[in-house]
């Protein structure tokens, strides 16, 4: 269980906005921090892996504490097992995909977790490639299994995959699934893709002027009622189109794109752009919009 309650005066854009925050994860869940820019997420992580001093709090960490003002614990990032990933990819230019890696190992740690992690994200193939050769998805991949190094206790992803096209951050993602289960992570997603937090999250905690205003599955936080079905995915609709007495509705899911037959009083509400859930009813394709 991880445990964590942190208070923080911050300045945003806006001026000055108190963060204020008390949650409860369970250890090998993957849970996301969702919100507008500026509502406190990155600031969030930071703190947890100690590069940012709460004004008062605690974090506690499988039984572990790391940081508790009243108990005057304060253990440096370097104490603290994480691994983090950022949307730059900070790696080092002189060094091989090889050399980054083991850069990242501890001191008298096997170096066997190397080779485990090149197998599993694939990078056997360019390990002896230097950053400059790479594409972005690749070096994505790297900066994920150096952050898995030292065998993490907490994984903390801030929107990793932002700057990459629809094609390669659905992946990416699975890449991201795969390790996060492979290896028990506990990990914190930041992200403001809906359609990626509800295909990666157990939870999410949606997050507005450092406040948490809803927590729970994505699915029951991000639509208006409760979706069932043999199957769900989420995407945006790009075109709405009537035909006769019928609408047909086109969604974008992932780099696919799905055509949904729809009655008039269904798409009243909805408009091109909009986020939506498409699921299988009795065979039928039902459409329920995204909050």
């Amino acid at each position: 269980m991880i445990q964590i309650a942190l208070q923080k005066e911050l300045t945003a854009a806006n001026g000055v906005m108190h963060l204020d925050i008390d949650i409860h994860i369970q250890q090998g869940t993957l849970t996301t921090l969702y919100g507008n820019s500026g509502a406190g997420k990155t600031s969030i992580l930071r703190m947890i892996a100690g590069l940012l001093q709460p004004d008062e709090g605690q974090i506690i960490i499988n039984k572990k504490t790391w940081f508790d003002t009243k108990k005057g614990i304060c253990l440096t990032p370097q104490q603290r097992k994480i691994g983090l990933v950022f949307q730059d990819y900070a790696l080092f230019p002189n060094m091989t995909v090889k050399e980054n890696l083991l850069y990242a190992l501890e001191k008298g740690q096997d170096r066997e977790i190397i080779s485990q992690l090149m197998q599993i994200i694939e990078l056997k193939d360019l390990q002896h490639q230097k950053p400059n050769k790479l594409s972005g998805g690749q070096k994505q991949r790297i900066a994920l299994a150096r952050a898995l190094v030292r065998k993490p206790e907490i994984l903390m992803l801030d929107e990793p995959l932002s700057a990459l096209d629809i094609k390669m951050r659905a992946k990416l993602q699975d890449y991201i699934l795969k390790v996060h289960q492979q290896f028990n992570l506990t990990t914190l997603l930041i992200s403001h893709d809906i359609a990626e937090v509800i295909k990666m999250s157990d939870t999410v905690l949606n997050i507005k002027h450092g406040k948490i205003i809803q927590q729970g599955k994505p699915i029951d936080v991000f639509t208006t009622k409760q979706v069932s079905g043999k199957f769900q995915f989420s995407g945006e609709i790009v075109e709405i189109k009537k035909e006769d007495i019928i609408y047909i509705v086109t969604v974008l899911i992932g780099s696919n794109f799905v055509k949904v037959v729809a009655e008039e009083t269904e798409v009243q509400t909805m408009k091109i752009g909009d986020k939506v859930i498409v699921a299988s009813k009795a065979f039928n394709p039902l459409l329920q919009k995204i909050k």
